[in-house]
């Protein structure tokens, strides 16, 4: 199915046909990556209508020259929003897509019911976090040291670098590189460019006073939910906490950075309790 943004640019989009209630829109992470809520999708269709979509350049949608900002991809986001109910939808956003469904809720309060926010980085600046992420991603490439030099030597687009940088992601380690295997496939490349762009956004506007100041007004529930071995501090998202007015936390203890993944009973019971 093809949503077409407010300019022209054509997005891939799909809904859950045995859903039903009112849309759950998911927004994947990245940036410059595709949906790979498959799972997610199955284990949450009979509570809502789940809609994915892959965000623009990116996946299935439009190979389009940008523009690379996260207005731009608020309102790629609203479109979709439209497409598959005129009121108000839920939104669950994973990693740079949690960012994203923040962004949208902030625009667009009243357009939202409830806002999942899964394995996000917080609302500080990346600095508070990013470091130690680039220390445990090494730790964990490091297990296999040659797995780590071949990582080194790979252009950042190849397929066999992202797998062994996505296996860092579980903390099954037995089952790691079989878990991002699945997320490799099928593959439809990394968009750089578009990675590159909205993450040096973040760095020079994520933090402000007046982010902080937006949180705490956010009149809507939010459920933060956390796989406690994610390699990105947990920390970082305690900012985010803190600001919101309605909020409600589930760390689960035996996942990392894709809880769904290696705890789906207890990240579909945190879900759907949150959706009602």
């Amino acid at each position: 199915m093809t949503v077409t943004a407010d300019d022209g640019v054509r997005l891939w989009a799909s809904a859950s046909a045995s859903g039903r209630g009112e849309p759950l829109v998911l927004c994947h992470g990245g940036p410059g990556l595709w949906d790979m809520f498959e799972d997610v999708s199955a284990m949450l269709d009979d509570t809502a209508t789940v809609v994915r979509w892959d965000q623009r350049g990116c996946g299935r949608s439009e190979r389009c020259a940008g523009p690379w900002t996260t207005d731009r991809f608020v309102a790629d986001l609203d479109a979709v929003r439209r497409h598959f109910g005129p009121g108000r939808t839920a939104l669950l956003g994973h990693s740079w897509g949690a960012q994203l469904a923040l962004a949208y809720a902030l625009a667009h309060p009243e357009r939202v019911s409830t806002l999942v926010y899964v394995a996000g980085t917080g609302i500080g600046p990346p600095d508070d976090w990013h470091p130690a992420y680039e220390e445990n991603l090494l730790a964990r490439l490091g297990e296999d040291p040659e797995r780590l030099a071949r990582w080194r030597e790979l252009p950042k687009d190849d397929p066999e670098r992202a797998v062994f940088q996505w296996s860092v992601e579980f903390e099954d380690r037995a089952r790691a590189l079989e878990h991002a295997r699945r997320m490799a496939d099928p593959w439809f490349g990394i968009n750089t460019e578009c990675g590159a762009a909205l993450n040096a956004e973040t760095r020079r506007t994520w933090g402000t006073p007046e982010l902080y100041a937006a949180c705490r007004d956010l009149d809507l529930p939010v459920l933060i939910v956390d796989g406690a071995h994610d390699i990105r501090p947990r920390s970082a998202v305690d900012s985010l906490e803190r600001a919101l007015p309605q909020v409600r936390r589930v760390t689960l203890p035996d996942a990392g950075h894709l809880p769904w993944v290696e705890d789906p009973k207890g990240f579909r019971e945190a879900v759907a309790a949150a959706l009602g």
